[in-house]
């Protein structure tokens, strides 16, 4: 559905939901990894979402397990 994914980039790029700066924090964006404002430097974490946080600390963890 290329009107929705064109209403999140839209929402995406709004500074409102840009906490910082750099926290990207909207609750009508389901994505648990939307791309960054600046796609060339991939992805980040959609704090408004429960399931992106989660996610988000079993990357962080499994990093401590294996390199910690």
């Amino acid at each position: 559905m290329p009107e929705i994914e064109d209403k999140q980039q839209n929402d995406q790029d709004d500074s409102k939901y840009w906490k910082w700066g750099i926290f990207y924090y909207n609750p009508n964006d389901k994505r648990l990894l939307p791309p960054k404002r600046n796609p060339m430097f991939g992805w980040t974490v959609n704090f408004a979402n429960p399931f992106s946080i989660l996610l988000m600390i079993a990357i962080i963890a499994a990093i401590v397990y294996f390199f910690g």
